[in-house]
């Protein structure tokens, strides 16, 4: 399943000084966002990811960090829905860095 959502718009962070490669966010993650490259998680499909927060509840080394439906791409989903504005708050005038 390839799926293409906005580019560069989500939360998704990786620490790979944190990684032991025990490849959690690869079992879990429904978007193959993460592969193993010398033995630790990487991310190589960023622009696919949902942040859903599965790979953040299942990694045990906290290597991973997401916030859950709050990026830039849950707001301008919304505004696609809602006919509104984008607003993730993550810019300084209040609207949408998108």
């Amino acid at each position: 399943m390839k799926h293409q959502y906005l580019k560069n718009v989500t939360t998704l962070k990786l620490d790979p000084s944190q990684c032991t490669g025990c490849g959690r966010c690869i079992e879990v993650c429904p978007h193959q966002v993460f592969a193993m490259m010398n033995d630790k998680c990487s991310i190589i499909n960023k622009d696919s990811c949902i942040e859903c927060g599965a790979c953040v509840k299942n990694c045990p080394f906290h290597a991973l960090e997401v916030r859950p439906g709050v990026g830039c791409a849950a707001a301008v989903i919304k505004s696609w829905l809602t006919g509104g504005e984008p607003s993730c708050d993550c810019s300084t005038d209040g609207g949408c860095c998108c």
